[in-house]
């Protein structure tokens, strides 16, 4: 039995079962998926997994949960909703898509899912995201989803763009 966190017309974004591991795992073995996310060992993918599944046990909130095809099943992405920077107030939205579901608009209608469901679910005043400067697709959908550019932030040496919508 999986948890669903939200859905939308075409997407179902849930809980990961174990048995998704490489699903998952195999999720970032594509350069051009990983261009613009924080790089990781296998290692510490395999961490991140095992611990967003017993994270699951008592925080509905807050995880890292997969996005899938509701009319098929297949396997879509992941998103996530975790504290930004330790404040509790913000909450901030991260997310990849496999390639081969770019440009068909599931990223903008997750988004705006997951933004809905981080008010609901949280007592955040904000809901904020970052991307690479150079990352204009993901800039748009943070537009579509509601979230307004403010001023560049800079996270672990790098500089990104920053975006919030106010609940």
């Amino acid at each position: 039995m999986h948890y669903i966190i939200a859905e939308t017309p075409r997407l179902i974004i849930r809980e990961f079962l174990l048995r998704e591991e490489e699903i998952y795992l195999n999720h970032f073995i594509d350069d051009e998926v990983c261009q613009f996310i924080p790089k990781r060992s296998r290692e510490e993918r395999v961490n991140i997994f095992l611990s967003a599944l017993v994270n699951y046990i008592s925080n509905k909130q807050l995880g890292i949960w997969g996005i899938f095809d509701k009319a098929t099943g297949d396997f879509v992405g992941s998103c996530l909703l975790r504290y930004f920077n330790n404040e509790m107030d913000k909450i901030e939205l991260g997310y990849s898509l496999e390639k081969k579901y770019w440009g068909k608009g599931l990223a903008s209608e997750m988004a705006r899912a997951m933004v809905a469901y981080a008010f609901e679910h949280n007592e955040a005043a904000e809901v904020v995201a970052v991307t690479d400067i150079a990352n204009i697709g993901s800039q748009r959908v943070l537009e579509k989803a509601g979230l307004i550019r403010v001023e560049n932030i800079v996270r672990d040496g790098e500089e990104l763009a920053y975006f919030k919508k106010i609940g």
